[in-house]
Parts: C-alpha cells; structure tokens; sequence
C-alpha cells in the first residue's frame, strides 16, 4: 500500500499528517501507526494525524501518539489547522472536531490560535498540580531546568500508581520572567522527552498564571516559543483559553507499506 504524507512540526513536536477524507487509511492497524512514526524503520514523528470530513464541521482531527495510543495533542491541532489550510479546506478560521470535542482556530500572520477546551481545576499532586488540558498533566517547578533528570523523573512519576492504569504526562517549569516560563516535558505515548507539547504547556501556563495573576504566559521550550492566553473564573476554572505558535511544513512523500 501507497501511502501520500506530509510532515509538519510546531515548535519542535513533529507529526505525519495525512489526507485521509476518503476515510481509507486502517486507522485500527496501530502496528502500522506505529511503523510509521518511528524514527529507524519509518518516516519518524511523535504522532500521526489524519484529516477527516465530519458533518458540522470543518474537518476532524484523527491523533495518534507514537506508539498507537490517541489523546488530545495540542502542537498536533496547530499543525493539523495549517495543513488543512493548505489542503483548501479552510481559510484563516476553522472550527474542527478532536477527542476532546469541537475546537476554534485562526490564523494570524503565520501562527496558530488554536481554542483549547476548559478546564474546571488545577489539583494539587502534592506539592505539584495536576491539570487536565485534554490530555492528563502532571506540572512540577523546579529550579533549574536545564539540569534536571526529564526522562528519569519523568518516567516515574508517568508510571505511578496514582495514575495508574493510563499514566500521566510530566512536565517540568522553571519561571525565567515576571511573565515567561521554561518548560520541558516527559509525553505518555512517546516515552521520552519531547521538544514541545501544546496541552502540557497550556498546563504549566495556566498553573504559573493563577499563582501570579496573569491572563498571558510566555513559554519557551527546547524546540521554540509559544503563548498561552487564558481567562479565569471565579470558581477556578479556566476558559477562553488560547495555545499560540508556529505551525509548518517540513516535507511531503510517498511510502510503501505492507498491510
């Protein structure tokens, strides 16, 4: 089987998008997924998105994690809205179907404002924070992140038994400014560090905004900038919530695979 792809990356998370509104690709062949994104005997991504035609809306968001398991993903939903663009399917607004339900998009002057879902509350996970920003997020700050154990810290708290069975994403914050973060992150599905991720970020953002009353957090991450824009209610949650940052192509290909 001949399969057409285009890769695309926002901020360093890298995805294989493919044009599936024929509905053709055998998207319960995870094994395949898998294939597919992995970096020796494939093409090499974080996660593979299908783009599909849905009634009511735009196009859905079809997201798999590296190892076939599906989430919300927020760097993929960006780069989902740009290559959709691309595709003709839509002009600078879109309103799309993912896991998590309907999003908002727009683009502006080359980045993706993308309207992620509301979140009720940040919990406390000791004396870290747990936020579930479509996908599940475990948020810790430490002092210097450059310098700490990611992947090694990350992996244990991902597999502890108070996430047990599904587990969780780390994510690990370092203030850098009255108004700007650092921000490394562990990804379930991935198992290891990646250079962004958009639900994680939104998640670091919206715990360091409500310790510090901002309603907009700059994130820097291994792989580029982001913006995070949000408004709180008085019973502590949070809506109107915006991930913002590039969103482009790298290349485009054809691969066979054996089915």
């Amino acid at each position: 089987m001949e399969i057409s792809f285009y890769k695309y990356q926002g901020t360093g998370n890298d995805f294989v998008m493919i044009d599936d509104r024929s509905a053709t690709f055998p998207e319960k062949n995870l094994p395949l997924v898998q294939k597919l994104c992995d970096r020796k005997f494939g093409i090499g991504a974080d996660g593979l998105i299908l783009i599909r035609n849905k009634e009511g809306y735009d196009f859905e968001m079809i997201y798999f994690n590296a190892d076939g398991s599906q989430s919300m993903c927020g760097n993929g939903a960006r780069c989902a809205v740009a290559f959709s663009r691309f595709l003709g399917i839509i002009d600078n607004e879109t309103k799309f179907l993912a896991i998590d339900g309907p999003h908002k998009a727009k683009v502006v002057d080359g980045w993706v404002e993308l309207g992620m879902s509301p979140v009720s509350s940040l919990a406390n996970a000791g004396q870290d924070f747990f936020v579930n920003t479509g996908s599940p997020h475990h948020v810790r700050f430490v002092e210097n992140v450059n310098e700490y154990p990611v992947v090694q810290t990350g992996s244990e708290i991902r597999y502890a038994d108070q996430y047990a069975p599904k587990g969780t994403n780390v994510n690990f914050v370092t203030p850098i400014s009255q108004n700007e973060i650092q921000v490394r992150t562990y990804e379930r599905g991935v198992e290891n560090e990646t250079l962004s991720c958009g639900t994680g970020v939104t998640a670091c953002a919206l715990v360091y905004g409500y310790q510090n009353q901002l309603h907009e957090v700059n994130i820097s991450t291994p792989g580029g900038k982001l913006k995070v824009r949000f408004s709180e209610n008085a019973d502590g949650s949070f809506q109107n919530i915006l991930l913002i940052g590039p969103a482009e192509q790298v290349f485009h290909g054809k691969i066979n695979v054996i089915i």
